[in-house]
């Protein structure tokens, strides 16, 4: 019942209770940002953007479902509108890879290195990888959201996994060199 009051609140446009949802969901939101940016400082970036647009748009949330889910879909659909706008799709090659399953032996890889190599991913790669094997969205859904066809999105994943596969074989075997 508060958090209604809070929401409704923000359709009034009450700086407090902006500062309020902001205080609430920030963290959350910003893993969300941190997941589909560059870096740290596009993650700020992009979660400032993202807040912009809920307290613009907070009038379309109409109190059905979650609303942690809603705030979460805006910002992904901020941070994806902005790198529409910056057209990193227009380069895509369109040609299939053979999707595979890429296996990694060793699981030990510490989450800091994993989330480095994730946001060092070319932008379509880093966005699909993140859409599709974090998110859950399937290639039809990401297709949609990016503007690409769904055999542009199944070839950006197989690259992803490749590209993050090879990174953390050379992780590992430069762990086991050192003796790690």
């Amino acid at each position: 019942m508060a958090l209604e009051a809070l929401i409704n609140r923000c359709k009034n446009n009450e700086a407090k209770a902006q500062g309020e949802l902001y205080q609430l969901y920030s963290a959350k939101l910003f893993s969300v940002c941190l997941k589909y940016s560059r870096n740290y400082t596009e993650a700020q970036d992009n979660l400032q953007d993202a807040f912009i647009t809920i307290f613009k748009t907070i009038g379309q949330f109409k109190h059905k479902g979650s609303f942690e889910g809603w705030l979460k879909r805006v910002t992904v659909n901020t941070v994806l509108q902005k790198y529409r706008k910056q057209r990193v799709f227009d380069l895509v090659n369109e040609q299939q890879i053979e999707a595979e399953d890429v296996v990694v032996e060793d699981t030990s890889v510490p989450l800091d290195f994993l989330l480095k190599i994730i946001q060092e991913l070319p932008d379509r790669y880093r966005l699909v990888f993140n859409l599709y094997a974090m998110d859950g969205y399937s290639h039809n859904e990401i297709a949609e959201m990016l503007n690409i066809s769904a055999g542009t999105s199944k070839s950006n994943l197989a690259r992803a996994r490749m590209i993050l596969k090879t990174k953390i074989t050379a992780f590992n075997n430069n762990s086991s060199a050192e003796g790690y």
